[in-house]
């Protein structure tokens, strides 16, 4: 095309099928309060000084990525009531091969947004409580990293400083172990919260039946509101009984002909 040797985009005339959109929210993965906080005691049983980071995704909404990038100095943690936590980034795992310091891990913005923006998440006191015990009874990284590597292979403890953030492959595991212990063998093997993201689509969901505005459920999520609607559509409780109730109100209203 760049040397013009066709008279027209060969493209152009190539038939495909779009794909069908499947971003939509399963809500069969999305947990109810009483399970998610299941699941928290039990990585507090498995592994303590995860609970907080997967407390993050489920208390506030945040992503595995955004969680990871979380310093303490991110934190506004009262003695009581809601604290708060101002997003900055994010911290991917993109293999060592693939980021230019060499480590696997690399800091970027927060996601489909412009470098240095930032996004403002409320801490319930929940959260607050696990976060306050977390700094208290863990030591933070390097720029007070809340979520670090404390252990090596076959969970050998590291010493510090803890220079890593925390792996993908080590809050999967223990996810992996914690739902097990969380849920009964029928549900284990349902689509249950499989995955730790489950925890942040738990999150969204809770804020969206608890009949906060779609609007500021979307700041907290990171979200455009279209987007959200879309995506959750169908883990918003009771909206088919409301519609139903209110053809049935119009339906009264409307003049009966047939008593004409």
């Amino acid at each position: 095309m760049e040397l013009e040797l066709f008279e027209a985009n060969p493209i152009d005339k190539v038939q495909y099928m779009k794909r069908e959109n499947t971003d939509v929210v399963d809500r069969r993965v999305v947990a109810n309060s009483q399970q998610a906080c299941a699941f928290l005691k039990a990585v507090r049983e498995i592994h303590p000084a995860l609970e907080a980071f997967f407390g993050c995704l489920y208390f506030a909404g945040l992503r595995p990525s955004e969680a990871k990038h979380l310093r303490l100095t991110d934190c506004t943690l009262p003695e009581k009531g809601w604290g708060e936590l101002l997003l900055t980034g994010s911290t991917q795992h993109a293999g060592a091969e693939w980021t230019d310091s060499g480590e696997a891990s690399e800091d970027r913005s927060l996601k489909h947004r412009p470098d240095k923006a930032t996004r403002l998440v409320p801490a319930c006191p929940e959260l607050v409580e696990l976060l306050r015990r977390h700094t208290t009874e863990f030591r933070c990284g390097p720029g007070g990293r809340l979520f670090v590597s404390r252990t090596g292979r076959a969970g050998i403890p590291l010493p510090p400083p803890y220079s890593n953030p925390v792996s993908s492959n080590t809050y999967a595991r223990v996810w992996a172990k914690a739902r097990a212990k969380a849920l009964g063998e029928t549900q284990a093997a349902t689509p249950l919260a499989q995955r730790p993201y489950d925890l942040r689509h738990a999150a969204v969901s809770l804020w969206l039946n608890a009949g906060v505005p779609a609007t500021q459920v979307a700041e907290w999520a990171g979200h455009s509101v279209n987007v959200l609607l879309k995506v959750y559509a169908k883990c918003v409780d009771g909206q088919d009984e409301i519609a139903r109730r209110r053809v049935e109100a119009a339906l009264r209203d409307a003049p009966d002909e047939r008593a004409a």
